[in-house]
């Protein structure tokens, strides 16, 4: 499995980092709460930390504040490798984040992956960057639209949200 996103924001990539380095601290705007299960980490955005978000767990493995952050899929998900939220210069007043996933599917996610949680994740990615948008460019974005199955899958998923 391997899924990307992107989005190019027009602000100063060190802006953008700064962001990021709050993410699961009090501090945070740009997870999407309370749309989405917040994300919490246990000792905060820092190497060894475990939480996640919702059912889906995972500790820092890798951290350079202000430009990436890497998380380990917790054993027995079902995701066996990784995600990470890079930000990535593209000139004086504009950069990219991206969003990777990458591993294995195993198990009963072999079906939950491109049946659900693939489009899960991906609306509440399209929510996050929207936030990050917003934050940084004082304007909001066009707002991210979600499919009808993404909504009848948060339905299923996220009756209260």
């Amino acid at each position: 499995m391997q899924n990307t996103q992107r989005r190019t924001i027009d602000a100063p990539a060190a802006e953008v980092g700064a962001l990021l380095a709050l993410l699961s601290t009090p501090q945070d705007r740009i997870w999407p709460v309370p749309a989405w299960s917040p994300l919490r980490l246990d000792a905060g955005l820092a190497v060894g930390s475990s939480g996640g978000h919702g059912r889906i767990r995972y500790s820092v493995s890798e951290y350079e504040p202000g430009r990436r952050v890497r998380f380990t899929f917790a054993p027995g998900l079902g995701l066996s490798g990784w995600h990470e939220f890079l930000v990535v210069t593209d000139g004086p007043e504009r950069c990219q984040v991206v969003h990777t996933a990458e591993g294995r599917v195993e198990g009963g996610m072999r079906l939950l992956w491109p049946l659900a949680i693939r489009w899960l994740h991906e609306a509440l990615l399209h929510d996050l960057f929207d936030n990050i948008q917003r934050e940084v460019t004082g304007r909001p974005p066009q707002p991210s639209r979600r499919s009808p199955w993404v909504r009848l899958l948060r339905l299923r998923f996220h009756p209260k949200a």
